[in-house]
Protein backbone atom coordinates (compact mmCIF):
# COMPACT_ATOMS: atom_id res chain seq x y z
CA UNK A 1 0.00 0.00 0.00
CA UNK A 2 2.90 2.45 0.73
CA UNK A 3 4.85 1.97 -2.50
CA UNK A 4 0.88 2.42 -4.32
CA UNK A 5 0.96 5.80 -2.57
CA UNK A 6 4.23 6.80 -3.57
CA UNK A 7 3.06 5.82 -7.12
CA UNK A 8 0.35 8.02 -6.99
CA UNK A 9 1.65 10.93 -5.22
CA UNK A 10 4.58 11.13 -7.77
CA UNK A 11 2.05 11.05 -10.64
CA UNK A 12 0.39 14.29 -8.75
CA UNK A 13 3.82 16.08 -8.05
CA UNK A 14 2.96 15.59 -4.23
CA UNK A 15 6.65 15.78 -2.49
CA UNK A 16 5.78 16.24 1.42
CA UNK A 17 2.87 13.93 1.78
CA UNK A 18 4.50 10.58 0.10
CA UNK A 19 7.12 10.70 3.02
CA UNK A 20 5.47 12.27 5.83
CA UNK A 21 1.60 11.72 5.37
CA UNK A 22 2.15 9.16 8.38
CA UNK A 23 3.05 11.89 10.95
CA UNK A 24 -0.71 13.63 10.49
CA UNK A 25 -3.05 13.06 13.51
CA UNK A 26 -6.65 14.08 13.58
CA UNK A 27 -9.96 13.21 14.36
CA UNK A 28 -12.01 12.94 11.05
CA UNK A 29 -11.22 11.84 7.77
CA UNK A 30 -11.84 16.26 6.82
CA UNK A 31 -9.73 17.14 9.36
CA UNK A 32 -6.34 14.42 8.10
CA UNK A 33 -6.96 15.69 4.48
CA UNK A 34 -6.83 19.50 5.23
CA UNK A 35 -3.38 19.16 7.34
CA UNK A 36 -2.16 17.08 4.21
CA UNK A 37 -3.33 19.82 1.92
CA UNK A 38 -1.74 22.12 3.90
CA UNK A 39 1.64 20.92 4.59
CA UNK A 40 2.03 19.96 0.92
CA UNK A 41 1.29 23.65 0.13
CA UNK A 42 3.58 25.03 2.83
CA UNK A 43 6.09 22.40 1.41
CA UNK A 44 5.69 23.68 -2.24
CA UNK A 45 5.78 27.75 -1.23
CA UNK A 46 9.41 27.26 1.09
CA UNK A 47 10.75 24.91 -1.70
CA UNK A 48 8.79 28.09 -4.52
CA UNK A 49 10.90 30.76 -2.12
CA UNK A 50 14.22 28.92 -2.40
CA UNK A 51 14.35 28.36 -5.70
CA UNK A 52 13.53 31.96 -6.56
CA UNK A 53 16.39 32.89 -4.40
CA UNK A 54 18.71 30.59 -5.89
CA UNK A 55 17.94 31.92 -9.05
CA UNK A 56 18.01 35.94 -7.99
CA UNK A 57 21.98 35.07 -7.31
CA UNK A 58 21.96 38.33 -4.51
CA UNK A 59 24.69 39.27 -2.55
CA UNK A 60 25.49 38.50 0.83
CA UNK A 61 23.78 41.24 3.36
CA UNK A 62 25.36 42.99 6.57
CA UNK A 63 24.35 41.37 9.51
CA UNK A 64 22.69 43.83 10.93
CA UNK A 65 19.90 46.62 10.88
CA UNK A 66 20.02 48.83 7.81
CA UNK A 67 20.63 52.45 8.82
CA UNK A 68 18.16 54.86 6.59
CA UNK A 69 19.21 57.91 8.82
CA UNK A 70 21.76 59.09 6.17
CA UNK A 71 19.09 57.85 3.38
CA UNK A 72 17.24 60.81 1.83
CA UNK A 73 13.94 59.72 0.18
CA UNK A 74 12.05 61.45 -2.59
CA UNK A 75 8.86 62.67 -1.73
CA UNK A 76 5.82 61.12 -2.08
CA UNK A 77 7.41 57.60 -1.67
CA UNK A 78 8.60 55.58 2.15
CA UNK A 79 10.99 53.20 3.33
CA UNK A 80 8.12 50.99 2.90
CA UNK A 81 7.20 51.89 -0.08
CA UNK A 82 10.91 51.08 -1.45
CA UNK A 83 11.34 47.84 1.11
CA UNK A 84 7.83 46.40 0.59
CA UNK A 85 8.50 46.43 -3.69
CA UNK A 86 5.32 49.00 -3.80
CA UNK A 87 7.19 50.49 -6.62
CA UNK A 88 6.83 47.18 -8.55
CA UNK A 89 3.24 47.44 -8.66
CA UNK A 90 3.27 50.22 -11.17
CA UNK A 91 6.89 49.32 -13.36
CA UNK A 92 8.32 52.23 -11.50
CA UNK A 93 12.07 52.32 -11.16
CA UNK A 94 14.67 53.12 -7.99
CA UNK A 95 17.99 55.25 -9.02
CA UNK A 96 20.24 54.72 -5.89
CA UNK A 97 22.60 57.38 -6.17
CA UNK A 98 25.84 57.77 -3.69
CA UNK A 99 29.45 56.96 -2.61
CA UNK A 100 30.89 53.68 -2.23
CA UNK A 101 29.99 51.67 0.54
CA UNK A 102 26.99 54.15 1.64
CA UNK A 103 24.86 50.79 1.79
CA UNK A 104 23.05 51.25 -2.22
CA UNK A 105 23.74 47.03 -2.98
CA UNK A 106 22.49 46.07 0.77
CA UNK A 107 19.12 47.87 0.14
CA UNK A 108 18.59 46.80 -2.99
CA UNK A 109 19.54 43.22 -1.55
CA UNK A 110 16.94 44.07 1.18
CA UNK A 111 14.54 44.90 -1.29
CA UNK A 112 15.12 41.72 -3.25
CA UNK A 113 14.83 39.67 -0.60
CA UNK A 114 11.64 40.95 0.26
CA UNK A 115 9.62 40.81 -2.67
CA UNK A 116 10.62 37.12 -3.10
CA UNK A 117 9.92 35.89 0.31
CA UNK A 118 6.77 37.72 1.01
CA UNK A 119 5.65 38.25 -2.99
CA UNK A 120 7.19 35.75 -4.75
CA UNK A 121 8.52 38.13 -7.49
CA UNK A 122 10.86 37.11 -9.70
CA UNK A 123 13.81 38.71 -9.19
CA UNK A 124 17.83 38.86 -10.30
CA UNK A 125 21.14 41.00 -9.22
CA UNK A 126 23.64 41.47 -11.65
CA UNK A 127 26.49 44.20 -11.26
CA UNK A 128 26.39 45.96 -14.29
CA UNK A 129 29.81 44.95 -15.84
CA UNK A 130 28.88 40.72 -14.65
CA UNK A 131 25.50 41.65 -16.93
CA UNK A 132 27.40 42.88 -19.86
CA UNK A 133 30.09 39.88 -19.44
CA UNK A 134 26.70 37.27 -19.68
CA UNK A 135 25.71 39.79 -22.90
CA UNK A 136 28.72 39.07 -24.49
CA UNK A 137 28.87 35.67 -24.21
CA UNK A 138 25.17 34.99 -24.98
CA UNK A 139 25.54 36.85 -28.12
CA UNK A 140 28.57 34.50 -29.02
CA UNK A 141 26.36 31.99 -28.44
CA UNK A 142 23.61 33.20 -30.31
CA UNK A 143 21.42 32.31 -27.06
CA UNK A 144 20.76 36.19 -26.67
CA UNK A 145 16.97 35.71 -27.35
CA UNK A 146 17.18 32.95 -24.68
CA UNK A 147 18.48 35.54 -22.25
CA UNK A 148 16.32 38.47 -23.22
CA UNK A 149 13.01 35.94 -22.83
CA UNK A 150 14.38 35.26 -19.40
CA UNK A 151 14.75 39.04 -18.67
CA UNK A 152 11.27 39.36 -19.58
CA UNK A 153 10.23 37.04 -17.18
CA UNK A 154 11.52 39.01 -14.00
CA UNK A 155 9.73 41.40 -11.34
CA UNK A 156 12.24 43.25 -10.80
CA UNK A 157 16.20 43.77 -12.35
CA UNK A 158 19.10 45.45 -10.16
CA UNK A 159 21.78 46.76 -11.92
CA UNK A 160 24.95 47.37 -9.30
CA UNK A 161 27.44 49.39 -9.45
CA UNK A 162 26.74 51.42 -12.62
CA UNK A 163 29.75 54.03 -13.18
CA UNK A 164 32.70 51.36 -11.79
CA UNK A 165 33.83 50.24 -15.18
CA UNK A 166 33.78 52.21 -18.39
CA UNK A 167 31.82 49.75 -21.18
CA UNK A 168 32.78 48.92 -24.61
CA UNK A 169 30.53 49.68 -27.57
CA UNK A 170 28.72 46.67 -27.99
CA UNK A 171 28.34 45.93 -24.65
CA UNK A 172 26.88 49.31 -23.86
CA UNK A 173 24.57 48.46 -26.90
CA UNK A 174 23.32 45.38 -25.53
CA UNK A 175 22.80 46.94 -21.84
CA UNK A 176 20.78 49.03 -23.27
CA UNK A 177 18.85 46.82 -25.17
CA UNK A 178 17.82 44.89 -21.85
CA UNK A 179 16.90 47.93 -20.08
CA UNK A 180 14.48 48.92 -23.44
CA UNK A 181 12.77 45.46 -22.50
CA UNK A 182 12.01 46.01 -19.02
CA UNK A 183 10.79 49.62 -19.90
CA UNK A 184 7.21 50.50 -18.60
CA UNK A 185 7.10 46.72 -18.33
CA UNK A 186 9.34 45.93 -15.43
CA UNK A 187 11.11 47.61 -12.34
CA UNK A 188 14.82 48.22 -11.88
CA UNK A 189 16.99 49.29 -9.50
CA UNK A 190 20.26 50.94 -10.30
CA UNK A 191 23.16 51.48 -7.70
CA UNK A 192 25.52 54.00 -9.04
CA UNK A 193 27.97 56.70 -7.48
CA UNK A 194 28.04 59.06 -10.86
CA UNK A 195 25.68 61.80 -11.57
CA UNK A 196 23.57 61.63 -14.70
CA UNK A 197 25.98 64.40 -16.04
CA UNK A 198 28.46 61.35 -15.71
CA UNK A 199 27.04 58.44 -17.47
CA UNK A 200 28.42 59.34 -20.93
CA UNK A 201 31.33 58.08 -19.36
CA UNK A 202 30.38 54.78 -18.89
CA UNK A 203 28.11 54.41 -22.02
CA UNK A 204 31.15 56.22 -24.16
CA UNK A 205 28.07 57.21 -26.35
CA UNK A 206 25.83 60.79 -26.04
CA UNK A 207 23.17 59.59 -27.84
CA UNK A 208 22.78 56.37 -26.48
CA UNK A 209 23.97 57.67 -22.79
CA UNK A 210 20.64 60.13 -23.24
CA UNK A 211 18.27 57.10 -24.14
CA UNK A 212 19.13 55.41 -21.33
CA UNK A 213 18.76 57.88 -18.88
CA UNK A 214 15.44 58.78 -20.14
CA UNK A 215 14.35 55.08 -20.18
CA UNK A 216 15.28 54.59 -16.40
CA UNK A 217 14.66 58.18 -15.58
CA UNK A 218 10.89 57.62 -16.85
CA UNK A 219 8.33 56.45 -14.17
CA UNK A 220 11.50 56.33 -11.20
CA UNK A 221 12.76 57.75 -7.83
CA UNK A 222 15.62 58.79 -7.16
CA UNK A 223 17.11 57.96 -3.67
CA UNK A 224 20.50 59.58 -1.95
CA UNK A 225 22.68 57.77 -0.04
CA UNK A 226 24.80 60.02 2.17
CA UNK A 227 27.70 59.93 4.34
CA UNK A 228 30.58 58.26 4.42
CA UNK A 229 31.48 54.14 3.46
CA UNK A 230 29.75 52.01 6.00
CA UNK A 231 32.92 49.82 5.91
CA UNK A 232 34.84 52.31 6.71
CA UNK A 233 33.24 53.17 9.87
CA UNK A 234 33.26 50.11 10.66
CA UNK A 235 37.08 49.49 10.04
CA UNK A 236 37.90 52.42 12.41
CA UNK A 237 35.79 51.66 14.90
CA UNK A 238 37.66 48.37 14.99
CA UNK A 239 41.10 50.38 15.52
CA UNK A 240 39.45 52.49 18.03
Amino acid sequence: MEAQIKVYAKRLKLSWIPKNYHQIQADTHEEYLLKLFEKEVEHRHKRKINLLLKQAALPKTPDKPFDWSHIQIPQGITKEYILEGEFIKNQENLIFYGGVGTGKTFLSTLVALNVIRKKTMKTKFFTVAGLVNVLLEANEKGTLGTFFKNIDKLDLLILDELGYIPLHKQGAELLFQVISICYQRKSIIVTTNLQFSQWNNVFGDPILTEAVIDRLIHHSHLVLFQGESYRFRESMALKR
